[in-house]
C-alpha cells in the first residue's frame, strides 16, 4: 500500500493557474450556487433545532423521584433515601403506579427551591457585609479620636510656638538693651588688657630679666643668596632618591638644620630623631614628652631645638647636652606647632585651646598669650628677622599678630574650611596656606588678598611650604602625594613615594632636594636627577 502510493505520479499545478468556467457553462455554476446556498440554508436549519431541542430540554420539569431524591441528597438524609427508594420501586414494580401517573414536579417548586437557595445566600452576604459595617463604623469612630486627640495637640503646639515666639522678641529686645554696654566693656577689656601687657613690659623692662625684641629694621641675609640658589625647574625633575625608615608611627613633623644636613623628625611614638642626610644614620633621639609630637623648629644657631606635643607642653633640647633644658607648661589643650625666633630669645606656640603664646627663653615663662581665634589654632611661624606672628585656624582665618604687644594686627578671610597650615615667604611679601579641603592659597600681605588658588583635593593638605626663592611651592597632601607647584608657569606636579598620608615637607635652602614625612613612620628624599630609590 505505501509502495503504491509512493510511485504515484502527481501533477503539479502551479500556484499562480486560475480555474475559471467557460461561458457556455453558465447553467452549471448556477447550479453549483444553488446546492452551496441549500446546504447553508440546512445548517441553519440544524442549528436552530439543536438550540431549540437544548431550549426545550432544559424547560422539562424534573420528574418526581428525581426532586425527591435529590432533596434528600442535598440534605444529607441518606437511611431516608434508601428506605424512599426502596418503597418506591417496589410499588412500581408491582404496577401499583407508574412514574408517568405521578407526573413530574410543578414548576413553581423548583422556583420556590431556588429562591429559598438565593435567599440564604442574601442572608449570609447580609450578616458580612453588616460585620464589615460594624468594623469599619469602630475605624470611623477611632479615627475620630485621633483626629480629636491630634487637632487639640496642634492647637497646644500652636500655643507654645506662639508663646516661645513672644518670649524671643521680648529678649532680642532685652538683648539690644544690653548690646551696647557689652560693646563698652569688650572695648575696656581690651584696653586694660593692652595697658596691663604695657604695664607687665615695663616692669619686665625695670628688673631686667624678660629680653627685648629686636627691631624690625634687621635685613633678611638669606634674601642676598635666595635668588642665586634657585634654577628654574622642569616638569616632574623631582626624583625619588631614598626612602628612610626613621620611626614606628606617623612622622608628623620635619626641621633642617640652618648649617648642616641635619633633619629632625617628630612622631606618633613620643619620639624625636636627628639623622644625617643622605644615609639616613641616627645621631640623636630624644625622649621626655608623652604624647605625639606635633612641632619642632631648631634654634637659628642650630645648637637647640623647640618641640610642641599632644601632651600640652612645649620642650627646649639641647643638642650638646643631649636632653630636655626647659619644659613651657601653660596651654590647656594639645600644641599643634611651634616656632623659634630668629634672635633665638622667643618661641611662639599654637594650641588646640584657641589661643597662641608668645615665650620667653631667658625668664622662662610666658610673654604673652594672643586670644582672638573662635577655633583651635593649628599652625605659628614668625616671619624672620621681624617681630610679626602668622596664624593659621580651624575657624578658617589666617592672622597676623604683633609678638611685642600680642596683639591681633590683621585677618584673612577666604577659606571655606580648617586651615591647617600657614607660611611666608623668604622676602615676607607673601603667605601660602592651605586648608582641610586641599584647597591652596596664596596670599598678598601688602594688598591683603588672596592672589591664587589651587585645588589640590578633595583630601586634605597637611603643611605648605615655599623654597628660599619663592618660586616654588610645595604641598603635602593625604593623598599620598606632594603637589610641587612652579608659580612663574602656574604648573601642578604630583611626586608619590609614601605608603600613606603625607605629613610634612621641607626644602634644603638650594631646593636641590625635598624631604617629606609620612603616616607610614618613613622620610622620603626627592632629588633632582635623582637615581632608583632604596629602602633604608
Amino acid at each position: 500500500m505505501d509502495d503504491s502510493k509512493d510511485d504515484y505520479q502527481y501533477e503539479e499545478i502551479p500556484a499562480d493557474d486560475e480555474f475559471s468556467l467557460q461561458e457556455d457553462d453558465e447553467d452549471l455554476s448556477k447550479a453549483l450556487q444553488t446546492i452551496q446556498e441549500q446546504a447553508e440554508d440546512a445548517q441553519i436549519l440544524a442549528l436552530q433545532s439543536v438550540l431549540t431541542s437544548e431550549k426545550s430540554v432544559s424547560e422539562i420539569p424534573e420528574a418526581m423521584d428525581d426532586f425527591f431524591c435529590n432533596f434528600l441528597v442535598r440534605l444529607g438524609m441518606s437511611r431516608t433515601l434508601d428506605c424512599f427508594q426502596t418503597e418506591w420501586y417496589e410499588l412500581v414494580q408491582r404496577g401499583t403506579f407508574t412514574a408517568k401517573d405521578i407526573g413530574l414536579v410543578p414548576t413553581v417548586y423548583t422556583r420556590n427551591q431556588q429562591l429559598e437557595a438565593e435567599n440564604m445566600r442574601l442572608r449570609k452576604d447580609l450578616e458580612n457585609y453588616k460585620l464589615a459595617a460594624n468594623k469599619a463604623k469602630e475605624a470611623f469612630l477611632k479615627m475620630q479620636k485621633e483626629r480629636d486627640f491630634h487637632r487639640m495637640h496642634h492647637k497646644r503646639v500652636v500655643q507654645e510656638k506662639n508663646k516661645l515666639i513672644c518670649d524671643i522678641k521680648r529678649l532680642k529686645a532685652h538683648y539690644a538693651s544690653y548690646e551696647p554696654v557689652l560693646k563698652q566693656l569688650t572695648e575696656k577689656y581690651q584696653t586694660t588688657l593692652r595697658q596691663k601687657m604695657l604695664t607687665s613690659l615695663e616692669r619686665d623692662r625695670a628688673v631686667g630679666q624678660d629680653s627685648e625684641f629686636p627691631v624690625d629694621t634687621q635685613v633678611n641675609p638669606y634674601l642676598v643668596h635666595a635668588t642665586e640658589y634657585i634654577q628654574p625647574l622642569k616638569s616632574g625633575e623631582y626624583k625619588l632618591s631614598n626612602i628612610l625608615k626613621v620611626h614606628d608611627l606617623a612622622v608628623n613633623c620635619l626641621a633642617l638644620h640652618p648649617r648642616k644636613d641635619i633633619v629632625v623628625t617628630g612622631s606618633n611614638d613620643h619620639l624625636w630623631k636627628m639623622w644625617a642626610l643622605p644615609d639616613g644614620n641616627i645621631i640623636m633621639t630624644g625622649e621626655g614628652h608623652t604624647d605625639w609630637l606635633s612641632g619642632c623648629c631648631f634654634h637659628p644657631s642650630g645648637s637647640q631645638l623647640v618641640t610642641s606635643s599632644g601632651d600640652t607642653t612645649v620642650r627646649i633640647w639641647d643638642c650638646s647636652k643631649r636632653g630636655c633644658i626647659l619644659t613651657l607648661e601653660g596651654h590647656a589643650h594639645a600644641v599643634w606647632d611651634c616656632s623659634w625666633h630668629s634672635c633665638g630669645d622667643f618661641v611662639a606656640s599654637a594650641s588646640m585651646d584657641n589661643t597662641s603664646k608668645i615665650w620667653d627663653v631667658n625668664s622662662e615663662r610666658c610673654r604673652y598669650t594672643m586670644c582672638g581665634h573662635k577655633d583651635s589654632v593649628n599652625s605659628i611661624e614668625f616671619l624672620p628677622f621681624s617681630s610679626t606672628v602668622l596664624t593659621s585656624s580651624a575657624d578658617k582665618t589666617l592672622s597676623l599678630w604683633d609678638a611685642r604687644t600680642g596683639l591681633r594686627v590683621y585677618t584673612f578671610y577666604g577659606h571655606l574650611h580648617s586651615c591647617n597650615h600657614a607660611t611666608f615667604n623668604m622676602k615676607g611679601d607673601a603667605i601660602a596656606s592651605c586648608d582641610s579641603s586641599g584647597m591652596m592659597k596664596l596670599w598678598d600681605i601688602r594688598k591683603s588678598v588672596p592672589i591664587l588658588s589651587v585645588d589640590a583635593g578633595p583630601h586634605p593638605a597637611n603643611q605648605v611650604v615655599f623654597d628660599h626663592s619663592g618660586r616654588i611651592v610645595a604641598l603635602a597632601s593625604s593623598d599620598g602625594s606632594l603637589k610641587v607647584l612652579q608659580l612663574e608657569s602656574g604648573q601642578l606636579s604630583s611626586l608619590r613615594g609614601h605608603g600613606g598620608e603625607v605629613h610634612g615637607v621641607i626644602f634644603d635652602p638650594r631646593a636641590e632636594q625635598l624631604i617629606s614625612g609620612g603616616a607610614d613612620g618613613t622620610v622620603c628624599l626627592w632629588t633632582r636627577g635623582a637615581a632608583a630609590p632604596c629602602l633604608t
